[in-house]
């Protein structure tokens, strides 16, 4: 049966989720992880938290490939902002992902992941184009119901779009306004930094598994970007990851 492995790093991104595969989803506890196997609607899924980091992202991509027989991932989560084009409440689809704190250089270019020869990785375009339109249908209707106006006006939401481009991956939480300078001096064309994607990425790249990453903006990456972080995932992304994904979940093929 072909299933879709869904991981975040947090766990109220992936709540809703696990309410909706209600109380027949198979819980298997692999590496400290917890994989509920069960459906959301009439889709077979694997839903996971993966916790943060690179190495606990690739850990789980990997468990949920070869153990679950996972056809297709998706990552989802939030991410900081550093291009000027992505706001706070705004959705980025990736359709690279990149890992900016590796660098093997002067034996490889910095970024490049050694013995691949490549540094960047290409989400599947298919299944990007239809997280990027899932997140649009969202915003369009359910946003409007699930973010109450006084959270709006906290995070100045306003009227929030979705970009799709670079993201960049790295083990470190970004939240000062040199190095998102020197990331944009770096990587001219990333739209945000994160923590998780560019691994899933690899792993993905390496067992020719197709998958997506989509982030909620939560921050500017800045020196506020702890204090924005935490009240913004408990008030905002949850409600995104979940209207987001479950149409993700309808509407995937079933041959993907």
């Amino acid at each position: 049966m072909n299933r879709i492995g869904i991981m975040a790093a947090l766990h109220d991104e992936i709540a809703a989720l696990l309410e909706a595969m209600g109380p027949n989803a198979h819980v298997h506890r692999i590496g400290l992880r917890d994989y509920y196997v069960g459906q959301v609607g009439v889709r077979e899924c694997v839903v996971v938290l993966a916790r943060i980091g690179k190495v606990a992202a690739a850990a789980t991509a990997v468990t949920l490939i070869r153990e679950f027989q996972a056809n297709a991932l998706v990552f989802t989560g939030l991410a900081g902002a550093v291009a000027d084009g992505p706001r706070v409440g705004d959705v980025v689809v990736a359709n690279a992902l990149l890992q900016h704190d590796m660098d093997a250089s002067p034996l490889f270019p910095r970024h490049e992941i050694p013995l691949l020869g490549r540094s960047r990785f290409d989400t599947h375009a298919g299944l990007s184009a239809l997280m990027a339109q899932c997140a649009r249908d969202y915003l369009a209707t359910d946003f409007l119901s699930d973010i109450d106006p006084d959270t709006s006006q906290t995070f100045s939401l306003g009227a929030p779009t979705v970009h799709t481009g670079l993201i960049v991956s790295g083990d470190r939480f970004i939240n000062d306004a040199a190095t998102v300078q020197a990331l944009q001096s770096s990587l001219p064309d990333a739209l945000c930094v994160e923590m998780e994607g560019a691994a899933v990425a690899q792993v993905c790249h390496e067992y020719g598994v197709p998958f997506g990453v989509l982030r909620t903006i939560s921050d500017r990456a800045d020196d506020t970007a702890g204090v924005d972080f935490s009240r913004f995932l408990g008030r905002v992304a949850r409600h995104y990851s979940a209207g987001i994904l479950k149409r993700v979940l309808e509407q995937t093929p079933t041959d993907l």
